[in-house]
C-alpha cells in the first residue's frame, strides 16, 4: 500500500513510527517512483509496466503514484511528498478532464470498499441502457481481468487496470486506459476504482462526478468511520437495499450520518439484483449526461 496517501506503515498506538537520516534520498527515490519531474541530471521512466498481460487491451502496473511504498518518512516529509504527488495527479486530471469534456462524455468515478456490489450494479445498469446511452468501462483492481470480463459480457467494452500494490487509481492510469478504449463521443465512461473507502477520495481522476456505493451489508455507520470519501462524493448509493430488512440496517440513520458530513449529498436506494431503484439510478446519469452534452457545445 502506499505511504505518499496515508495507508503506508501504521504506527502503533502511542509509538510514532522511527525517521531515518536517509529521509531525502527515499523522497527523491519516491519522486522517480511516482514520474514526477524534479532537479535531476539522468531521466527515469513513467511507469513501471508488467508485460504478462491477461489481454492486449488490459493494462498492469509495478509502481506509479499509486504504488509508491516508502518507509522511514515522518509525518512532515509525508505531508510534502504527498502535495507533490497529488499536484502532479491533479494536472493530468485536469486534462483528463477537459478530453472527456471536448468529446462530450460523462466520466463517473465508483467508489467503495470491497464487496459492495459495484461490478453487480455496473453490468446491470449497462443492460438497462442498452439502445440507449453506450457505455464503456475503465475497471481498477490489484489483480485479475474478473471484472472486466464481466462487463464485456454485457456487450459493452472494458479495460482492466491492476494496480499491483497500488490500492487506488490515478489520474495517468485512466488516461492511459482512456486513450486505448477510445469511448464513444457524447458517451458514458464510467470507471469502477479499486475498493477501497480512504486511499481513492484524494486522487482526482477527472471524472464529473464521483459515486460512492454502500450496501447495507457493511453497516450504516460508514460515512462516519470514513468522512474524506463521504466528502467528496457527488452522489451516494445505498445499494442491496433488498437485504435492509435481514441485516438490522436502517437507511435513514445511514443517510443522516452521511449527510453530517456532506449536507448536500444526493442518495438513491437500488438493489442491483431485484432492479429496484435502477430506473432513478438511470435518471440521474441522463440528467449529468444531458449537462454535460450542453457544455461540450456552449
Amino acid at each position: 500500500m502506499c505511504s505518499i496517501c496515508g495507508c503506508g506503515e501504521a504506527s502503533v498506538e502511542g509509538h510514532a513510527p522511527h525517521a531515518h537520516s536517509h529521509l531525502d534520498a527515499a523522497e527523491h527515490e519516491a519522486l522517480h517512483a511516482a514520474g514526477i519531474e524534479h532537479h535531476h541530471a539522468s531521466a527515469c521512466d513513467h511507469w513501471h509496466h508488467d508485460h504478462h498481460h491477461h489481454s492486449h487491451d488490459d493494462i498492469h502496473y509495478g509502481n506509479g503514484i499509486a504504488g509508491v511504498s516508502i518507509s522511514g518518512l515522518d509525518q512532515r516529509q509525508v505531508i510534502r511528498l504527498e502535495k507533490a504527488v497529488l499536484s502532479h495527479n491533479d494536472a493530468q486530471a485536469q486534462e483528463n478532464r477537459a478530453a472527456f469534456s471536448h468529446e462530450g462524455i460523462l466520466a463517473l468515478n465508483l467508489l467503495s470498499s470491497p464487496g459492495s456490489g459495484k461490478t453487480t450494479l455496473l453490468c446491470e445498469t449497462i443492460r438497462a441502457m442498452a439502445g440507449g446511452l453506450p457505455a464503456s468501462v475503465i475497471e481498477g483492481d490489484q489483480q485479475t481481468s474478473f471484472d472486466a470480463d464481466r462487463i464485456r459480457a454485457t456487450g459493452a467494452p472494458a479495460i482492466q487496470v491492476n494496480t499491483g500494490k497500488g490500492c487506488h487509481l490515478d489520474a495517468a492510469m485512466v488516461a492511459d486506459a482512456y486513450r486505448r478504449l477510445a469511448p464513444a463521443p457524447g458517451s458514458v465512461l464510467f470507471i469502477e476504482n479499486v475498493g477501497n473507502l480512504v486511499c481513492p477520495a484524494a486522487f482526482d481522476l477527472g471524472e464529473a462526478a464521483k459515486v460512492v456505493v454502500l450496501s447495507v451489508t457493511e453497516g450504516e455507520d460508514k460515512p462516519l468511520k470514513y468522512p474524506d470519501m463521504f466528502a467528496v462524493a457527488d452522489l451516494l448509493i445505498v445499494n442491496k437495499i433488498d437485504l435492509a430488512p435481514y441485516v438490522n440496517f436502517n437507511v435513514e440513520r445511514c443517510l443522516e450520518m452521511a449527510r453530517r458530513i456532506n449536507p448536500d449529498l444526493v442518495a438513491l436506494k437500488l438493489s442491483a439484483t431485484t432492479g429496484e431503484g435502477i430506473g432513478a439510478w438511470l435518471q440521474w446519469i441522463t440528467a449529468r449526461q444531458q449537462a454535460v452534452i450542453s457544455q461540450s457545445v456552449s
